[in-house]
């Protein structure tokens, strides 16, 4: 009597987990699959050049979106004077200076960030930006909404 034979593994080990085979399942090619209305398209993969993007805004403080990350909207805005204490409950917020210097207050200190230097508030840590002159910001954090509604006044 013969002992069974066994396959060797794939190179480079085990299928990836995107394998349809280990689970058992079928995979249908893209074409096959019919788009219903609820499936969200996701956005077109493209570069965004900052310099050429910055010269398309519209004025300061008002933001231009770039697009999505985690479901938070990336976008850049030209930041002057101070901006409103807020804190975000689902997420955190991202400030990437890319000209001029932004000072991002915190209510226990203060954190001066100038061109090429970002910070990362997490989630629920109350801030507000800064900048004497003008910055050029790249930033994202959860929309505002229901969660953004108690914020706290100025001090």
């Amino acid at each position: 009597m013969s002992t069974p034979t066994r396959t060797s593994p794939p190179i480079g080990g085990r299928p990836p987990r995107w394998d349809s085979r280990r689970r058992g399942t079928v995979a249908v090619p893209a074409e096959a699959q019919a788009p219903s209305a609820d499936d969200a398209l996701p956005p077109p993969l493209e570069k965004v050049n900052l310099a050429h993007a910055f010269t398309h805004l519209s004025g300061p403080d008002t933001p231009r979106p770039v697009g999505m990350l985690h479901g938070q909207p990336v976008h850049l805005v030209r930041l002057t004077g101070s901006g409103p204490w807020c804190q975000h409950a689902t997420g955190d917020a991202l400030f990437f200076v890319t000209r001029g210097h932004l000072r991002v207050e915190l209510r226990e200190r203060s954190v001066d960030l100038e061109a090429g230097e970002l910070l990362i508030v997490p989630r629920g840590v109350e801030h507000r930006s800064f900048t004497a002159s003008e910055a050029l910001v790249l930033m994202s954090a959860p929309p505002q909404g229901a969660e953004d509604a108690g914020q706290s006044p100025p001090l």
